[in-house]
């Protein structure tokens, strides 16, 4: 097989995964599974212009608000649409979060609210709690960014700085029943975590917050303000219950991705942690054929240049394979289901075996951070659009 015929492969594969998180198919299927006679219709993240289309069709003359990114935020009749930052909460995503806590406080007892939940709503629905401007919460947040600090550890420190996450959603709709339907972009897919689990209980405490600030060495770097609301004791606020529901998450598009490659070898456990290692650990999967895997890298920033997760574990996996002496035509896709990867507008990257012969200085440019740079060089950048949709990251590797 041709580097270009395997090329084209696996971006049929990447996109098998895509298609298999499609917002509107998945909420259009949970809905006919189980209806819900909603009277206000809240979608929140990237994929929520999919999902409030779906959720619209199956409830007629129901008021919908609807908060996404920017790339996703084409207007929906019937629908109030919120385009607002993302990774880094903005203004209009303040004001969206107003407009959402506004919504949820005008309801009756007798109300039901049908919450469509994905990735990205952390960031696009910023809500800071009192005494915590949006400014300092948004430099919390890019120095959470740039520590290498997981999913896991960025919405638990969020929640606590937030009046909608962790739980918040429920507390500013009580005592009213919501229904969620979620899209899972974290690995594990723990609904605390995705979009900082605006319809369940917290991931933890604030005394854990601050031990995650600190173990990330950013803790003196945050504002004073976040340090003192952080630093207070405890409170204790029970939220209502909610029917929470998943209709979508990453090992459902790997799934896809094998039913279009059944002889694939898949790697079962989400890659995680740094690029570096997760290369490494590919690579050490990786035979003759096909390998695909999904999963959510960290990348720690040290230089000034442009990219993300996704490119940069492309190119680590190109140079694996250099130093490993791979002979013989083979191609690697490395992408973000949603299309972007970091403050960029490519998804990932796309190299193959002549990648890095295509580079003027690939270990100076991944010193500063400048894969996208780098992929440009190459002609090797993964360029999609916005897709829409977000289960985290997906990869295809062919070899022979």
């Amino acid at each position: 097989m041709t580097i270009a015929a395997q090329r084209a492969q696996a971006r049929a594969l990447f996109d098998a995964g895509v298609a298999a998180a499609d917002p509107v198919a998945a909420t259009t299927r949970a809905l006919a599974q189980s209806p819900v006679a909603a009277t206000l219709i809240v979608a929140v993240g990237k994929a929520a212009r999919g999902m409030a289309q779906a959720a619209m069709a199956a409830s007629s003359d129901v008021p919908c608000l609807i908060v996404t990114n920017y790339e996703n935020a084409t207007p929906l009749a019937g629908a109030q649409v919120f385009a607002a930052g993302h990774p880094v909460p903005d203004e209009n995503g303040a004001r969206a979060a107003d407009a959402v806590i506004a919504a949820l406080g005008n309801l009756g007892v007798q109300d039901h609210v049908l919450a469509l939940i994905s990735g990205g709503g952390s960031a696009l629905l910023p809500a800071p709690v009192a005494g915590v401007s949006l400014a300092e919460k948004a430099a919390v947040n890019d120095l959470l960014l740039g520590s290498g600090a997981d999913i896991m550890q960025m919405n638990l420190v969020r929640q606590h700085l937030s009046r909608l996450k962790g739980g918040g959603f429920l507390r500013s709709a009580a005592p009213v029943v919501v229904t969620a339907l979620i899209l899972s972009d974290v690995m594990g897919d723990d609904l605390r975590a995705v979009a900082s689990g605006p319809t369940v209980a917290p991931l933890g405490t604030r005394a854990q917050a601050r031990t995650i600030l600190q173990s990330l060495d950013i803790w003196e770097k945050c504002p004073a303000s976040v340090r003192a609301h952080l630093s207070r004791a405890e409170t204790t606020v029970t939220a209502p219950k909610a029917d929470n529901r998943l209709i979508g998450a990453n090992p459902i598009s790997l799934r896809a991705m094998a039913d279009h490659a059944p002889d694939a070898r898949v790697i079962a456990d989400p890659v995680t942690g740094d690029v570096a290692a997760a290369a490494r650990r590919i690579c050490d999967a990786a035979g003759q054929g096909i390998t695909l895997w999904g999963g959510e890298t960290t990348v720690q920033l040290r230089g000034t240049g442009r990219g993300g997760r996704n490119q940069e574990l492309a190119l680590r996996i190109a140079l694996e394979a250099r130093a490993r002496g791979w002979t013989g035509p083979w191609v690697c896709l490395q992408g973000g289901t949603d299309g972007r990867d970091g403050p960029t507008d490519a998804a990932g990257g796309l190299v193959d075996s002549g990648t890095l012969d295509r580079i003027s200085d690939v270990a100076g440019l991944l010193a500063n951070n400048d894969s996208y740079t780098a992929l440009a060089q190459a002609g090797d950048l993964l360029i999609t659009g916005a897709t829409g949709t977000n289960v985290a990251d997906l990869g295809v590797l062919i070899r022979g």
